[in-house]
């Protein structure tokens, strides 16, 4: 398959750095400012190499990397909120040519689901979306596998900075303020925690969730009743540990309902993960409940996880 990359912070990098062990060839990357375009294959590193060292990826402009030839886009460019832009445009460009979408970016299909939909109905072109939720996990593809409508709830971990903060204060008695700044130091954090300690991203993938499982109804990010880590003292977390629990950011999708909170959960249940691991459970009506638990988040994590879709693209091509 031949790729065009939207974005090139960790995820786009790391799709174009990992493209061709996969056996694809990238004909185009883009940032925000620049792009650059090869139909023959572009020499990734030196694509990459320019972006470390210039800020940019290369002289054209981002939008001619969306005009260029293609098979599938890789939309990894920031989430953003409300009308998903300017992800969402790259997205409907794509179906409108009649090229495959893989979205590493949650804001088309968390903020726009009907519209992604009916824009994918129209097109020769498919959507995918499995590392929009659980990094390397793959969430997505064992609902697809299982049926939707077999799925009845699905709860979890799904960010690794909440779980990695809420770890160490119970591990340390540490006060949240110091663990921020100590994951901030490490890289687990952006300058900016605001979108992983509010509980935003974890709700993001929650609504990705609801919108898969549906039946009809298309949820966004005010559907969800989300609370965050910010509040949560070390001596809640004191308090937990003496009865053998401890506090875990959980996101829940059951009976039309998004929720997003810190929850109480015994020490040593799934649903406790240490450091920036993330966890998954699906109830099934057949199966019972199914534990999909890994790294969520990183960028060559990320990448595994667009790459698969792209490859469950090639399988389907006759």
């Amino acid at each position: 398959m031949r790729l065009a990359i939207a974005g090139a912070g960790a995820v786009g990098s790391s799709v174009a750095q990992l493209a061709g062990d996969y056996g694809h060839r990238v004909t185009a990357v883009a940032d925000s400012s620049s792009a650059a375009i090869d139909p023959d294959g572009l020499d990734v590193d030196a694509v990459l190499e320019r972006k470390d060292s210039e800020g940019a990826v290369g002289t054209a402009d981002p939008g001619d990397a969306l005009e260029t030839d293609y098979d599938v886009l890789v939309e990894a460019t920031p989430t953003t909120l409300g009308d998903a832009q300017p992800g969402f445009g790259h997205l409907q460009r794509a179906l409108q040519r009649d090229r495959h979408v893989v979205l590493a970016n949650k804001g088309p299909v968390a903020e726009r689901y009907g519209e992604v939909m009916a824009l994918a109905e129209d097109s020769a072109g498919e959507v995918r979306f499995e590392a929009t939720v659980g990094g390397a996990i793959p969430v997505l593809s064992t609902i697809e596998d299982y049926g939707p409508e077999t799925i009845t709830a699905a709860r979890g971990v799904l960010n690794g900075t909440a779980n990695f903060i809420l770890s160490r204060m119970a591990a340390e008695g540490l006060d949240y303020e110091h663990v921020l700044a100590e994951a901030q130091d490490l890289g687990v954090a952006e300058a900016d925690p605001s979108f992983d300690v509010e509980g935003t991203d974890a709700a993001l993938k929650c609504v990705i969730l609801a919108n898969v499982l549906s039946d009809g109804r298309e949820y966004t990010l005010e559907d969800a009743t989300v609370e965050g880590i910010e509040a949560i003292p070390p001596s809640a977390l004191e308090l937990a540990r003496g009865d053998g629990r401890t506090i875990r950011l959980i996101g829940e999708v059951a009976g039309g309902e998004i929720r997003v909170g810190p929850r109480l959960v015994p020490e040593q249940a799934d649903l406790a993960p240490s450091g920036t691991r993330n966890i998954v459970q699906l109830e099934t009506e057949n199966a019972g409940r199914l534990n999909l638990s890994g790294r969520g988040a990183g960028g060559p994590e990320t990448a595994t996880a667009v790459l698969s879709d792209i490859n469950r693209l090639t399988r389907a091509v006759p």
